[in-house]
């Protein structure tokens, strides 16, 4: 009778809690996933791609979705890789087209499609989601980076979850789902760290829960600058480090008695002025500040939030013109201002009809917890 009673009053605590939800956060919640998958699209088109001279003489402003390399021969210049499509189907059917996503906006829908599978009844749990993490790269349509096909074989011969991924510095940030599946920002950023499971380098599992929890606090109503000061300052010396590195750099550049605020291409010289020289050994060096390691890719995504503050479609326009990695930071962008200013964030000419996930994203969040009809529950 007393274990009837407390499942009782737990089932009912949590539809008291669902239910409280009010219509603010939930249009937050929603407009942080989908806002991850906007940025990430209009960075599409220069993905790789590290020269910024380049990409304004072809592309202008960033101001719609474009193919992969569109206007640039169907190529971007992937410094160490040369030039190719990094995004031409993998012989799993044609190459991405304007409005698709990257392999960050794949893994965030692929993140949220278990999500939806498993919601309400269990956490994130990573040996659980591998069978379904397998099945959808025997067919991914994106870029499938080196610690994910070395993470791939280490399943295939049988590793445990514990020892899976590649010491790789690069951040993967995953979890914009996570914020309608969870209600406690802890549970987030655990399963944020979980779900960049094929990156197990301290640095960038901390880029993945930062920015998870930034956009956890923003979807509950916080600023974003202030999110971002609050979250770092409980944060590691490395993450701390870089978010201080940030600021000053938007203070700079926004700052109209300082030379690097005049100039044309202020936004790629903050950028790579954070970073060191990164020699890959197949041709010139490149600047880590574009490229994926964290050390440039978490400064550089506070950069665009904190200067173009509450304005999702400017910040990843401008992240999508600066180039390199610049999925990377953009998912992170995208769902740090997308929770801002929820779907109103995004305009007609990037939303339905434009995104090619957007009714598809809509339907999963729809199946998440805290945003679901059906009272049950959240977790």
């Amino acid at each position: 009778m007393v274990r009837r009673a407390l499942l009782f009053f737990s089932a009912a605590a949590r539809t008291v809690r669902c239910a409280q939800l009010d219509p603010a956060t939930a249009d937050r919640i929603r407009g942080a996933f989908v806002g991850a998958l906007v940025a990430d699209a209009l960075s599409l088109a220069t993905h790789y791609e590290y020269d910024a001279t380049r990409i304004k003489k072809f592309y202008g402003a960033i101001d719609r979705y474009y193919a992969p390399g569109e206007k640039t021969g169907g190529t971007t210049h992937g410094v160490g890789w040369g030039a190719r499509n990094f995004h031409d189907g993998n012989g799993n059917g044609p190459a991405k087209q304007a409005g698709e996503q990257t392999d960050y906006g794949d893994y965030n829908l692929l993140v949220a499609e278990h999500l939806a599978a498993t919601a309400p009844s269990r956490p994130f749990d990573v040996a659980e989601f591998l069978p379904r993490w397998r099945e959808a790269l025997a067919t991914w349509r994106s870029w499938i980076c080196t610690q994910t096909r070395l993470t791939y074989n280490q399943v295939a011969q049988g590793a445990p979850v514990s020892s899976l991924g590649g010491n790789s510095n690069a951040m993967s940030f995953r979890g914009a789902a996570l914020l309608g599946y969870y209600n406690d920002e802890d549970a987030v950023a655990n399963a944020a760290r979980k779900a960049s499971f094929t990156h197990r380098e301290a640095t960038a599992l901390d880029g993945s829960e930062f920015f998870a929890r930034v956009a956890f606090r923003v979807s509950r109503g916080a600023a974003p600058r202030d999110a971002i000061q609050e979250v770092a300052a409980a944060s590691s010396p490395f993450v701390q480090k870089k978010v201080a590195q940030a600021l000053a750099k938007v203070d700079e550049a926004t700052d109209p008695a300082q030379p690097l605020s005049k100039e044309d291409f202020v936004d790629d010289l903050a950028l790579t002025s954070m970073a060191r020289l990164w020699d890959v050994g197949k041709s010139e060096p490149i600047k880590v500040g574009k490229a994926s390691p964290t050390e440039g890719t978490l400064p550089g995504a506070v950069y665009f939030i904190v200067k173009y503050d509450n304005n999702l479609v400017a910040a990843a326009r401008a992240n999508a013109e600066v180039g390199g990695d610049s999925a990377s930071r953009a998912v992170a962008i995208g769902a740090v201002l997308g929770a801002a200013g929820g779907l109103g964030a995004i305009p007609p000419e990037l939303g339905a009809g434009k995104l090619v996930e957007w009714d598809r994203a809509l339907a999963l969040l729809d199946r998440m917890p805290l945003l679901r009809d059906d009272d049950s529950g959240e977790l």
